[in-house]
């Protein structure tokens, strides 16, 4: 049987929620999955995968590790991040060592981001 490039992405994400790293499971387990706003993970949009996705906000969360540092990933993440504004997509990156240091400056970036995408007022 014939699988088009999209069910393959869809296997694939499956997968990825199957494995999440650490990171990722501390962000959605102790964060994104009780947040007022749905969160999805590993999310398909094009021809990409996102760790994380707020359809309300048109956001995407993504999680780096040390692969995104190196020049092919940072040239990689750059047009990945062009491709999905074209969605009208927003993109924020925090690095693992931000989930493992500052969890909650990571969890204030999100929660500042969310609110001010979808117009919800801010607390003074």
């Amino acid at each position: 049987m014939y699988k088009s490039y999209q069910d393959e992405l869809k296997l694939r994400a499956r997968a990825l929620r199957r494995c999440a790293t650490k990171y990722e499971r501390h962000l959605w387990y102790d964060f994104l999955s009780q947040f007022p706003h749905r969160f999805n993970r590993q999310k398909v949009i094009g021809n990409y995968i996102v760790d994380f996705y707020c359809h309300d906000a048109k956001l995407a969360i993504e999680l780096d590790g040390s692969q995104h540092y190196d020049n092919y990933g940072k040239d990689y993440d750059k047009k990945r991040t062009e491709n999905l504004g074209k969605y009208g997509i927003k993109v924020i990156r925090f690095s693992n060592l931000d989930i493992e240091r500052n969890f909650a400056g990571v969890c204030e970036t999100i929660d500042l981001t969310v609110k001010k995408r979808v117009g919800t007022p801010q607390k003074p």
